[in-house]
């Protein structure tokens, strides 16, 4: 009897050893696993692992594509930009401006079409044509206020120093590499540099065109001014591949070239301007058709 008693009491226990043991047995193998994957990688191939995925290096070298490529679009198109001073200050010195009144212009005005309209009026008309000169030179330049709406978003920062120095630099050139950037931060340092570039190369070449134009003799014949535009093409060239937005610049193109023998300097870029919204506002080529 008290045998019996105590093999039922005992059989619990015996239960209980058996499943420590396996628990102890599953516990012992997690441990080799554990340690077979220490064995393998170990914590400085782990830390080598997620630094590899995403250490400052890798984030560096992937931050300093999209860098690269604005400081070379801004380098392209500000210095090919900036090698036309020469011509205006050749030609500004030719139509009767003197030295400083030539640097006045590049240095205040700072917008190349305004300023070639300017000299081109006064070089026909002497100061006679001092009105037209300036009609024509301020309607080249309300572009740029379309522009600065466009930039006021990306630049609106800082205080009135900053702002203003903004809306100094907001050109074709500026507005042209910011918009051709993907990424707000990299529209922003293509703003500024080639802002930037254009100012200080522009000036400092249309000093030595002032200076030095006669021994230039005419400067048209340099090409300058396909530089400039071979540069415009070129970072304009990718958005081109839509069917909608070469539309919008043949249409602008066209309309441009038949209004300039017709119209005074300033119209047929804002003739062209309004032609290009109409196209791109009804986007007829581009428009998804219903399936």
């Amino acid at each position: 009897m008290s045998f019996r008693l105590a093999v039922v009491d005992t059989a619990p226990v015996e239960r209980v050893v058996r499943s420590e043991s396996r628990e102890a047995h599953v516990h012992d193998d997690r441990a080799d696993d554990a340690a077979g994957a220490a064995a393998e990688t170990g914590p400085a191939g782990a830390d080598a692992g997620a630094a590899a995925e995403t250490g400052p290096a890798s984030v560096s070298a992937s931050a300093a594509g999209p860098r690269n490529a604005v400081v070379r679009d801004s380098l392209s198109v500000g210095l090919a930009t900036a090698a036309y001073g020469i011509s205006f200050g050749a030609l500004s010195v030719a139509s009767g401006l003197d030295v400083w009144q030539t640097m006045f212009l590049s240095l205040v005005m700072f917008t190349g079409g305004s300023q070639f309209a300017l000299i081109g009026v006064l070089a026909g008309g002497g100061a006679a044509s001092a009105g037209p000169a300036i009609a024509a030179a301020t309607l080249l330049g309300v572009r740029n206020v379309v522009y600065g709406m466009r930039m006021k978003p990306l630049v609106d920062r800082g205080g009135p120093v900053r702002r203003v120095a903004a809306a100094w630099i907001t050109i074709d050139e500026s507005t042209a590499v910011a918009l051709a950037q993907s990424e707000e931060r990299s529209a922003r340092l293509g703003f500024w540099l080639t802002g930037a570039i254009v100012f200080v190369g522009w000036n400092i070449t249309t000093l030595v065109g002032a200076l030095i134009g006669d021994a230039l003799g005419d400067t048209r014949a340099w090409g300058l001014d396909a530089a400039a535009a071979a540069a415009f093409l070129g970072l304009l060239w990718p958005r081109l591949k839509r069917v909608q937005a070469g539309a919008v610049a043949v249409g602008a193109a066209v309309v441009a070239t038949i209004a300039t023998p017709v119209l005074v300097p300033g119209l047929p870029v804002l003739v062209a301007a309004v032609v290009a919204l109409i196209v791109g506002w009804f986007d007829l080529f581009d428009r998804k058709r219903p399936a």
